[in-house]
């Protein structure tokens, strides 16, 4: 009678263990998963195709019937705007590398974002 009462209580114990593991292993698991939901997220980095990007602007501005000195205006101003883009691309700790002078890695294009922030800051007359 006695194994029978030993062999009980030791399934017991077995049982009141295995219960506090999975417990315990409830409430990390849920910890993990609300540190993952409620932290923001660590900002990226990116890459842009600035002189890409430049350079269509520039070869559309010599393309154009304007005369020098407008182009000269219009591609500084272009300049201005696209700085201003990248700063704000940048913000909260996002990190933008410039895709030319990346040699390695796997880092998101932005470059249709750039663009899309230039344009913009070009139609809002933002750009100085």
């Amino acid at each position: 009678m006695t194994n029978q009462t030993e062999i009980s209580q030791r399934k017991s114990f077995l049982r009141r263990l295995l219960l506090l593991l999975g417990c315990i292993t409830l409430l990390l698991w849920a910890g993990w998963v609300s540190r993952m939901i409620l932290q923001p997220q660590k900002p990226g980095i990116v890459t842009v195709r600035l002189a890409e990007t430049m350079g269509k602007f520039v070869e559309a501005e010599a393309r154009g019937s304007g005369d020098p000195e407008t182009a000269k205006a219009n591609i500084g101003v272009f300049l201005d705007a696209s700085e201003k883009a990248v700063q704000d691309m940048g913000q909260g700790g996002r990190i933008i590398l410039v895709a030319e002078a990346v040699l390695a890695g796997d880092a998101p294009d932005a470059t249709p974002e750039l663009e899309r922030r230039i344009a913009a800051r070009l139609k809002a007359g933002d750009g100085r």
